[in-house]
């Protein structure tokens, strides 16, 4: 698996995304199976948040990880109403007991919320001074909102980035690449499988003897510095992500996908989900 580096660590660059996940109990041991598989695959990046399933997909993280937590990076997000001074360590606590670790090595602000910037860095910076964090970063966060922050602190910003949701390439992505900060990018093969129906995908598929959803990701790691975290629950899914990796897009292939995905000619809004 390639890597990265990510808040001073190699992180791989596909790793596994959990929205969705706790929020049926009869599909809890999939779930738990399915991340587990993706660890010994090599998708060691495991990206959670308060928010999914009101703190249900970090149990189930917690419990996948009980035995191996020393071969995970662990990301997860506060919800913008607990950003305060006062809130993210009681946040993070919840997320900690969750999760069952005594850290998190990743900690994001899941979107700009009422509480100014600097009072949630604060609030980060006290949880890093007491080991309960590694590093932390921002999610849904656009170009203004990063110079505001204005932090060389921040770890990475994750947003929604796919063949449908562009956007980002007009300022965004360059912006952080050229400052290197890592991008993750969620919902990487879209949602509900509309996208991964176009037939220019597919047919780029066939030629490479692979998967719509393996063009998607590999498409989205042609670019430098930037982490794909797929969610997947089926053995078979986990695989083909984890595969996903290693192939390799040719120019003929990027050019049809830029004239059935057009890229941004102009600032758009930072699209979000």
């Amino acid at each position: 698996m390639r890597t990265l580096e990510l808040a001073g660590v190699h992180v791989p660059v596909i790793g596994q995304g959990t929205w969705r996940m706790g929020e049926d109990g009869s599909r809890r041991k999939a779930e738990i199976a399915a991340l587990r598989q993706g660890i010994e695959l090599g998708m060691t990046l495991i990206d959670s948040a308060e928010m999914y399933a009101e703190g249900g997909a970090e149990e189930v993280v917690g419990e996948a990880i009980s035995d191996q937590r020393d071969k995970v990076f662990l990301v997860s997000k506060v919800y913008p109403h607990n950003a305060s001074r006062k809130g993210i360590p009681q946040a993070c606590e919840r997320s900690l007991r969750r999760l069952g670790t005594e850290y998190i090595d990743l900690y994001l602000l899941h979107w700009r919320g009422q509480y100014p910037l600097q009072e949630t860095v604060d609030a980060f910076e006290g949880l890093r001074d007491q080991g309960k964090i590694g590093r932390w970063g921002v999610s849904n966060f656009d170009v203004d909102d990063l110079q505001e922050l204005a932090s060389p602190a921040c770890a990475t910003n994750q947003v929604l980035y796919n063949l449908e949701e562009r956007g980002i390439e007009y300022d965004l992505l360059p912006w952080q690449q050229q400052l290197q900060i890592p991008l993750m990018a969620y919902c990487p093969i879209g949602q509900g499988g509309q996208m991964l129906a176009h037939a220019t995908l597919k047919t780029i598929a066939t030629l490479h003897d692979a998967t719509p959803a393996q063009v998607a990701l590999a498409w989205i790691l042609r670019q430098e510095g930037v982490i794909a975290i797929p969610k997947a629950v089926r053995p078979e899914h986990v695989r083909l992500n984890a595969q996903a990796a290693h192939l390799q897009l040719q120019p003929g292939d990027l050019e049809a996908l830029d004239q059935a995905f057009r890229p941004p000619q102009r600032k758009q809004r930072l699209a979000m989900v």
